[in-house]
Protein backbone atom coordinates (compact mmCIF):
# COMPACT_ATOMS: atom_id res chain seq x y z
CA UNK A 1 0.00 0.00 0.00
CA UNK A 2 2.66 2.45 0.61
CA UNK A 3 4.28 2.02 -2.34
CA UNK A 4 1.18 2.39 -4.59
CA UNK A 5 0.51 5.77 -2.82
CA UNK A 6 3.95 6.95 -3.40
CA UNK A 7 3.80 6.14 -7.07
CA UNK A 8 0.32 8.25 -6.70
CA UNK A 9 1.95 11.29 -5.27
CA UNK A 10 5.05 10.82 -7.71
CA UNK A 11 2.19 11.38 -10.64
CA UNK A 12 0.65 13.63 -9.32
CA UNK A 13 3.55 15.52 -8.72
CA UNK A 14 4.45 15.73 -12.25
CA UNK A 15 1.73 17.81 -13.81
CA UNK A 16 1.42 20.10 -10.24
CA UNK A 17 5.10 21.17 -9.44
CA UNK A 18 6.57 22.08 -6.49
CA UNK A 19 3.48 21.41 -4.49
CA UNK A 20 4.25 17.50 -3.17
CA UNK A 21 2.65 18.65 0.84
CA UNK A 22 -1.05 19.69 -0.84
CA UNK A 23 -0.60 16.74 -3.38
CA UNK A 24 -0.74 14.63 -0.26
CA UNK A 25 -2.90 16.03 2.00
CA UNK A 26 -5.44 16.07 -0.71
CA UNK A 27 -4.71 12.33 -1.59
CA UNK A 28 -4.93 11.72 2.34
CA UNK A 29 -8.21 13.46 2.37
CA UNK A 30 -9.66 11.37 -0.54
CA UNK A 31 -8.24 8.24 0.98
CA UNK A 32 -10.05 8.96 4.26
CA UNK A 33 -13.24 8.77 2.49
CA UNK A 34 -13.89 12.70 3.08
CA UNK A 35 -14.51 15.36 0.43
CA UNK A 36 -12.12 18.14 -0.15
CA UNK A 37 -12.76 22.00 -0.27
CA UNK A 38 -9.57 24.36 -2.28
CA UNK A 39 -9.54 27.79 -1.94
CA UNK A 40 -7.23 30.02 -3.54
CA UNK A 41 -6.84 32.71 -6.76
CA UNK A 42 -7.83 31.61 -9.94
CA UNK A 43 -4.79 29.87 -12.43
CA UNK A 44 -3.16 28.31 -9.36
CA UNK A 45 -3.79 25.07 -10.41
CA UNK A 46 -6.95 23.52 -8.53
CA UNK A 47 -8.28 21.76 -11.62
CA UNK A 48 -5.30 20.54 -12.72
CA UNK A 49 -5.19 18.89 -9.12
CA UNK A 50 -8.49 17.04 -9.02
CA UNK A 51 -8.16 15.91 -12.51
CA UNK A 52 -4.85 14.09 -11.68
CA UNK A 53 -6.30 12.46 -8.27
CA UNK A 54 -9.14 10.93 -10.42
CA UNK A 55 -7.27 10.03 -13.04
CA UNK A 56 -4.32 8.11 -10.79
CA UNK A 57 -7.36 6.62 -8.69
CA UNK A 58 -8.84 5.54 -12.03
CA UNK A 59 -12.15 7.00 -11.18
CA UNK A 60 -14.83 8.45 -13.34
CA UNK A 61 -14.46 12.22 -13.22
CA UNK A 62 -17.21 14.63 -14.19
CA UNK A 63 -16.60 18.73 -13.57
CA UNK A 64 -19.62 21.21 -12.96
CA UNK A 65 -18.98 25.26 -13.04
CA UNK A 66 -20.93 27.17 -11.13
CA UNK A 67 -21.84 29.78 -12.00
CA UNK A 68 -24.91 32.20 -10.48
CA UNK A 69 -28.31 30.95 -12.62
CA UNK A 70 -27.14 27.44 -11.84
CA UNK A 71 -29.88 25.59 -10.13
CA UNK A 72 -30.13 22.29 -8.33
CA UNK A 73 -31.64 20.05 -11.12
CA UNK A 74 -28.73 21.11 -13.33
CA UNK A 75 -26.94 19.07 -10.78
CA UNK A 76 -29.25 16.30 -9.70
CA UNK A 77 -30.86 15.62 -12.55
CA UNK A 78 -34.61 15.95 -13.78
CA UNK A 79 -37.77 13.81 -15.03
CA UNK A 80 -38.26 14.65 -18.80
CA UNK A 81 -41.37 13.19 -20.15
CA UNK A 82 -40.85 10.34 -22.97
CA UNK A 83 -43.12 10.36 -25.45
CA UNK A 84 -42.81 6.92 -26.66
CA UNK A 85 -43.52 5.23 -23.09
CA UNK A 86 -45.86 7.55 -22.10
CA UNK A 87 -43.73 7.95 -18.97
CA UNK A 88 -41.13 10.57 -16.99
CA UNK A 89 -37.53 9.06 -17.03
CA UNK A 90 -35.38 10.49 -14.73
CA UNK A 91 -32.25 11.76 -16.47
CA UNK A 92 -29.03 11.52 -13.65
CA UNK A 93 -27.62 14.72 -13.67
CA UNK A 94 -23.27 15.31 -13.12
CA UNK A 95 -23.64 14.20 -9.76
CA UNK A 96 -23.85 10.87 -10.68
CA UNK A 97 -20.40 10.09 -10.69
CA UNK A 98 -17.49 9.48 -8.71
CA UNK A 99 -15.49 12.38 -8.39
CA UNK A 100 -17.21 15.36 -8.98
CA UNK A 101 -15.27 18.76 -9.02
CA UNK A 102 -17.44 21.88 -8.27
CA UNK A 103 -15.72 24.44 -9.88
CA UNK A 104 -15.73 27.74 -7.96
CA UNK A 105 -18.73 26.28 -5.59
CA UNK A 106 -19.81 29.64 -4.25
CA UNK A 107 -20.00 31.81 -7.43
CA UNK A 108 -23.93 30.03 -7.00
CA UNK A 109 -26.44 30.72 -4.96
CA UNK A 110 -26.50 29.23 -1.35
CA UNK A 111 -30.02 27.20 -2.60
CA UNK A 112 -27.79 25.56 -5.42
CA UNK A 113 -24.70 25.14 -2.65
CA UNK A 114 -27.53 22.99 -0.57
CA UNK A 115 -27.98 20.93 -3.04
CA UNK A 116 -25.04 19.09 -2.57
CA UNK A 117 -25.35 18.78 0.99
CA UNK A 118 -27.43 15.31 1.00
CA UNK A 119 -25.04 13.49 -1.34
CA UNK A 120 -21.75 15.12 0.73
CA UNK A 121 -22.74 13.21 3.60
CA UNK A 122 -25.01 10.72 2.51
CA UNK A 123 -23.95 9.09 -0.67
CA UNK A 124 -27.12 9.26 -2.40
CA UNK A 125 -29.69 12.11 -3.75
CA UNK A 126 -33.70 12.36 -3.26
CA UNK A 127 -35.14 14.37 -6.35
CA UNK A 128 -39.25 14.08 -6.62
CA UNK A 129 -39.76 12.05 -3.51
CA UNK A 130 -37.45 9.50 -4.92
CA UNK A 131 -33.89 8.55 -3.09
CA UNK A 132 -31.26 7.13 -5.57
CA UNK A 133 -27.75 5.64 -4.44
CA UNK A 134 -24.72 7.47 -6.00
CA UNK A 135 -21.69 5.29 -7.06
CA UNK A 136 -18.90 4.50 -4.75
CA UNK A 137 -17.04 5.52 -4.05
CA UNK A 138 -17.96 9.59 -4.03
CA UNK A 139 -15.86 12.07 -3.65
CA UNK A 140 -16.46 16.25 -3.74
CA UNK A 141 -13.56 18.37 -4.88
CA UNK A 142 -14.91 21.66 -4.94
CA UNK A 143 -13.33 24.73 -5.38
CA UNK A 144 -13.51 28.31 -4.77
CA UNK A 145 -12.43 32.17 -5.10
CA UNK A 146 -11.71 33.92 -2.39
CA UNK A 147 -14.53 35.17 -0.31
CA UNK A 148 -13.35 39.38 -0.86
CA UNK A 149 -13.60 38.62 -5.02
CA UNK A 150 -16.74 40.25 -6.85
CA UNK A 151 -19.71 37.58 -7.07
CA UNK A 152 -19.37 35.44 -4.16
CA UNK A 153 -22.00 33.57 -1.89
CA UNK A 154 -20.17 32.45 1.15
CA UNK A 155 -20.43 29.30 1.78
CA UNK A 156 -22.64 28.54 5.46
CA UNK A 157 -20.70 27.01 8.33
CA UNK A 158 -22.71 23.59 7.68
CA UNK A 159 -21.19 23.72 4.64
CA UNK A 160 -18.15 23.75 5.46
CA UNK A 161 -18.49 21.39 7.96
CA UNK A 162 -19.08 18.94 5.39
CA UNK A 163 -15.43 19.09 3.62
CA UNK A 164 -12.94 16.88 5.67
CA UNK A 165 -9.67 19.04 4.78
CA UNK A 166 -9.52 22.58 3.19
CA UNK A 167 -6.60 23.53 1.36
CA UNK A 168 -4.60 26.32 -0.75
CA UNK A 169 -1.88 25.53 -3.04
CA UNK A 170 -0.20 28.89 -3.39
CA UNK A 171 1.75 30.04 -5.87
CA UNK A 172 4.66 27.97 -6.93
CA UNK A 173 8.45 28.54 -6.26
CA UNK A 174 10.69 29.97 -8.84
CA UNK A 175 11.98 26.44 -9.15
CA UNK A 176 8.86 24.93 -9.61
CA UNK A 177 7.78 28.20 -11.89
CA UNK A 178 10.86 27.57 -13.90
CA UNK A 179 10.28 24.60 -15.04
CA UNK A 180 6.90 25.09 -15.47
CA UNK A 181 7.21 27.69 -18.06
CA UNK A 182 9.96 26.09 -19.78
CA UNK A 183 8.59 22.58 -19.88
CA UNK A 184 5.16 21.04 -21.47
CA UNK A 185 1.73 22.87 -20.47
CA UNK A 186 0.48 20.76 -17.45
CA UNK A 187 -2.99 20.21 -19.06
CA UNK A 188 -1.21 18.17 -21.42
CA UNK A 189 0.65 16.06 -19.44
CA UNK A 190 -2.86 15.05 -17.45
CA UNK A 191 -3.57 12.84 -20.68
CA UNK A 192 -0.56 10.55 -19.95
CA UNK A 193 -0.92 10.06 -16.22
CA UNK A 194 -1.11 6.52 -15.60
CA UNK A 195 -3.69 4.96 -12.94
CA UNK A 196 -1.75 3.34 -10.33
CA UNK A 197 -4.94 2.49 -7.55
CA UNK A 198 -7.06 0.43 -8.60
CA UNK A 199 -10.76 0.43 -7.43
CA UNK A 200 -9.95 -2.73 -5.09
CA UNK A 201 -6.80 -1.20 -3.81
CA UNK A 202 -8.32 2.05 -2.82
CA UNK A 203 -11.22 0.13 -0.67
CA UNK A 204 -8.59 -1.64 0.79
CA UNK A 205 -6.46 1.23 1.75
CA UNK A 206 -9.95 2.72 3.42
CA UNK A 207 -10.84 -0.37 5.22
CA UNK A 208 -6.96 -0.34 6.45
CA UNK A 209 -7.03 3.05 8.38
CA UNK A 210 -9.47 1.47 10.64
CA UNK A 211 -6.67 -0.53 11.62
CA UNK A 212 -4.25 2.32 12.67
CA UNK A 213 -3.48 1.83 16.22
CA UNK A 214 -4.04 5.21 18.33
CA UNK A 215 -2.52 4.98 21.70
CA UNK A 216 -4.46 6.42 24.88
CA UNK A 217 -1.60 9.37 25.01
CA UNK A 218 -2.45 10.12 21.24
CA UNK A 219 -6.39 9.92 21.80
CA UNK A 220 -5.34 12.57 24.92
CA UNK A 221 -3.67 15.03 22.90
CA UNK A 222 -5.93 15.27 20.27
CA UNK A 223 -9.22 16.14 22.94
CA UNK A 224 -6.62 18.58 24.79
CA UNK A 225 -6.32 20.46 20.43
CA UNK A 226 -10.46 20.02 20.42
CA UNK A 227 -10.65 21.31 24.17
CA UNK A 228 -8.37 24.19 24.02
CA UNK A 229 -10.94 25.49 20.80
CA UNK A 230 -14.09 25.52 22.54
CA UNK A 231 -12.71 27.02 25.42
CA UNK A 232 -10.21 29.34 24.33
CA UNK A 233 -10.85 33.12 24.52
CA UNK A 234 -9.17 33.12 20.34
CA UNK A 235 -12.40 31.01 19.27
CA UNK A 236 -15.99 32.26 18.98
CA UNK A 237 -16.61 28.24 18.57
CA UNK A 238 -15.02 24.93 18.66
CA UNK A 239 -14.58 21.82 16.91
CA UNK A 240 -16.89 20.35 16.70
CA UNK A 241 -17.48 16.37 17.66
CA UNK A 242 -17.80 15.60 13.73
CA UNK A 243 -14.36 17.81 13.59
CA UNK A 244 -12.41 15.53 16.07
CA UNK A 245 -13.49 12.32 14.88
CA UNK A 246 -12.59 14.02 11.05
CA UNK A 247 -9.15 15.04 12.66
CA UNK A 248 -8.16 11.82 14.02
CA UNK A 249 -9.31 9.79 11.16
CA UNK A 250 -7.35 12.37 9.09
CA UNK A 251 -4.07 11.56 11.47
CA UNK A 252 -4.92 7.64 11.02
CA UNK A 253 -4.72 8.26 7.24
CA UNK A 254 -1.32 10.08 7.23
CA UNK A 255 0.28 7.63 9.75
CA UNK A 256 -1.20 4.55 6.73
CA UNK A 257 0.81 6.82 4.31
CA UNK A 258 3.53 7.37 6.19
CA UNK A 259 3.95 3.68 6.27
CA UNK A 260 3.14 3.23 10.03
CA UNK A 261 0.52 0.96 11.98
CA UNK A 262 0.20 3.59 14.57
CA UNK A 263 -0.28 7.24 14.40
CA UNK A 264 2.21 9.48 16.03
CA UNK A 265 2.31 13.35 17.33
CA UNK A 266 3.39 14.41 13.83
CA UNK A 267 0.63 12.94 11.68
CA UNK A 268 -1.79 15.19 14.16
CA UNK A 269 0.09 18.38 13.29
CA UNK A 270 0.43 17.46 10.00
CA UNK A 271 -3.33 17.48 8.93
CA UNK A 272 -4.25 19.93 12.01
CA UNK A 273 -4.27 22.84 9.66
CA UNK A 274 -6.44 21.42 7.04
CA UNK A 275 -8.67 20.06 9.13
CA UNK A 276 -9.47 22.73 11.86
CA UNK A 277 -8.96 25.77 9.98
CA UNK A 278 -12.45 26.04 7.96
CA UNK A 279 -13.98 24.50 11.25
CA UNK A 280 -12.62 27.54 13.91
CA UNK A 281 -14.15 31.66 13.89
CA UNK A 282 -12.20 34.28 15.09
CA UNK A 283 -12.73 36.05 18.42
CA UNK A 284 -13.57 40.05 17.47
CA UNK A 285 -10.67 40.46 20.22
CA UNK A 286 -8.14 38.55 18.44
CA UNK A 287 -7.00 40.16 14.75
CA UNK A 288 -5.82 36.60 13.48
CA UNK A 289 -6.24 34.87 10.43
CA UNK A 290 -7.75 31.28 11.03
CA UNK A 291 -4.36 30.23 9.85
CA UNK A 292 -2.93 31.54 12.37
CA UNK A 293 -4.76 30.40 15.33
CA UNK A 294 -4.21 26.73 14.01
CA UNK A 295 -0.59 27.59 14.76
CA UNK A 296 -1.19 28.82 18.00
CA UNK A 297 -3.25 26.12 19.09
CA UNK A 298 0.07 23.63 17.84
CA UNK A 299 2.18 25.71 20.15
CA UNK A 300 -0.23 26.31 23.02
CA UNK A 301 -1.31 22.59 23.86
CA UNK A 302 1.61 20.48 25.10
CA UNK A 303 1.81 17.22 23.14
CA UNK A 304 2.44 15.16 26.73
CA UNK A 305 1.16 16.81 29.87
Amino acid sequence: MHKQIEQAVAEVSTVLLGKEVQVRLALCCLLAKGHLLIEDLPGMGKTTLSNALARVLGLEYKRVQFTSDLLPADILGVSIFNRDSSQFEFMPGPIFTQVLLADEINRTTPKTQSALLESMEEGQVTTEGQTRELPAPFFVIATQNPANQSGTYPLPESQLDRFLMRLSLGYPDKEAERKLLLGEDSRRKLVHLQQVITANDLVAIQKAVDDIHCSDSLVDYVQRLVDYTRTGPEFVYGISPRGSLALLRCAKTWALMSGRGHVVPEDVQMVLPAVAEHRLSTSLDYRVDNRGLSQKLLEDVPVVV
